[in-house]
């Protein structure tokens, strides 16, 4: 049984940390020293066959998509065609939030996503086993410590590779949000779930409390674990506030029980954050968990984009990339209205990769602007047919090329047309060498 952290530690290198750094364009021992310091992990369940992959300090940025059945709509072939948009263009892991409209549905759409996935997938257990409980006992509230631990061994076992779970919503942050409540209250499902379980029975949240038992769990599959931000702000009025930042120093201890254990974590980041507070909450929380790599949902910079949530995303998060967070959760267009179709996820994979390269092409200079200069080599040439290829989009921006009729290779955009600068200067230039070369020849 392999455990990076562990391996790391002793100073061995192992095929996974070899295969990272290739992909990484850095040393084995880079992220060897990464994955012993707990700056770096790297995504793979023993139980699966997957190719490694490295999140953290000096690697590139990477990029999440979710997707996932809700209890309304549920269609196993979409959500099937979701991953493999997302794969498609760029997501570097997929997360699996389904959450009904069964149990059954849940357990069935995890597993075909396995089968047709080759990144890392993660899931957030505790929505299963609120739906066990709900179909045994009739109520969420009915769950019990063993469905809430049973679970995650049920998905580990299956070879999911990480997992968020909200072991920093404690009972008293959940009594304190009771006291004192936030514009938005808690809008995260997970943590949602874990504050109300706790203030029903009065008891400590299970995670938290048995959090050696989970850590054992982790150990025995070599999974990562996602601690969950439960009290994120839903909008920029709660942001930076007590229990947002109490539950980050919660999890900062957690985050060191689980070093001492060789068990690899990622740190879960918030949600709407207006701009000028953001690099301060991604240096609080490296800060204080000594590094460990930060997985952000958006950040969110504004509230009043419906139908534009990617791209409020993609701004937040290139912030917060520059800033030095490691890992970006996507956001769709559709965030805050419904479930997002198929369109949806690929833009929103999209503006999440557009976010993680602008932030590479800062971290990593010429490791990362090598498509850049691909790109702008064909452009300065007229090569459209190289444009379109090498693309972000190349379907849409083929779309785009060809909407107004053909233009012949080598010929300027309708945009510009004859006064096109790139033609315009290249033809002049060509003019004024043929001159040139004229004179030479008249003076011999």
């Amino acid at each position: 049984m392999t455990m990076q952290m562990r391996e790391a530690k002793s100073g061995q290198i192992t095929p996974e940390m070899k295969f990272v750094a290739e992909q990484e364009k850095v040393t084995a021992e880079f992220i060897r020293k990464g994955v012993a310091k707990g700056q770096i992990v790297i995504l793979k369940n023993n139980k699966r066959n997957i190719k490694p992959l490295g999140i953290g300090k000096g690697l590139f940025i990477k990029v999440n998509s979710n997707i996932g059945s809700s209890q309304k709509n549920c269609d196993v072939a979409k959500e099937i065609e979701k991953a493999k948009i997302s794969m498609k263009y760029g997501a570097d892991t997929i997360m699996d939030l389904s959450s009904g409209p069964t149990e059954s549905d849940i357990i069935s759409i995890r597993q075909k996503i396995l089968d047709s996935i080759d990144v890392p997938l993660g899931t957030v257990p505790i929505y299963q086993a609120a739906m066990r409980a709900i179909e045994r006992d009739g109520g969420i509230i009915k769950m019990t410590e063993d469905d809430m631990f049973n679970v995650v061994e049920e998905q580990a076992r299956e070879g999911v590779d990480f997992f968020t779970i909200h072991t920093g919503v404690t009972l008293d942050l959940a009594k304190h949000i009771a006291k004192n409540p936030r514009f938005m209250g808690i809008v995260s499902r997970g943590g949602t779930l874990m504050a109300v379980w706790s203030l029903h029975h009065n008891k400590e949240n299970p995670y938290f409390k048995n959090y050696d038992y989970l850590l054992e769990m982790a150990q025995d599959y070599d999974f990562n674990l996602s601690l969950g931000d439960g009290f994120r702000p839903g909008c920029i009025f709660d942001s930076t506030d007590y229990p947002q930042i109490q539950e980050l120093l919660t999890i900062s201890k957690l985050v060191k029980r689980a070093h001492k254990k060789n068990v690899q974590v990622i740190c879960e980041g918030p949600g709407h954050i207006p701009a000028h507070q953001i690099e301060e909450n991604i240096k609080m929380q490296k800060s204080v968990t000594n590094g460990a790599p930060f997985y952000v949902l958006g950040p969110l910079v504004t509230d009043v984009a419906p139908g534009y949530d990617h791209i409020v995303a993609a701004i937040g998060g290139t912030m917060a990339g520059l800033a030095g967070a490691d890992y970006l959760c996507y956001v769709t267009p559709a965030e805050h209205l419904g479930l997002p179709n198929v369109e949806e996820v690929k833009q929103g994979v999209i503006a999440s990769k557009i976010a993680a390269h602008s932030i590479d092409i800062v971290n990593r200079g010429a490791d990362a602007l090598d498509w850049d200069l691909k790109m702008d080599t064909a452009r300065k040439d007229l090569d459209w047919d190289t444009q379109m290829k090498i693309g972000i989009d190349p379907e849409k921006a083929k779309r785009i090329r060809a909407r107004d009729g053909p233009i012949e290779r080598k010929e300027p955009c309708t945009m510009c047309g004859r006064l096109c600068a790139i033609k315009l200067l290249k033809d002049s230039m060509a003019e004024q060498k043929k001159k040139q070369n004229k004179q030479k020849k008249e003076l011999n």
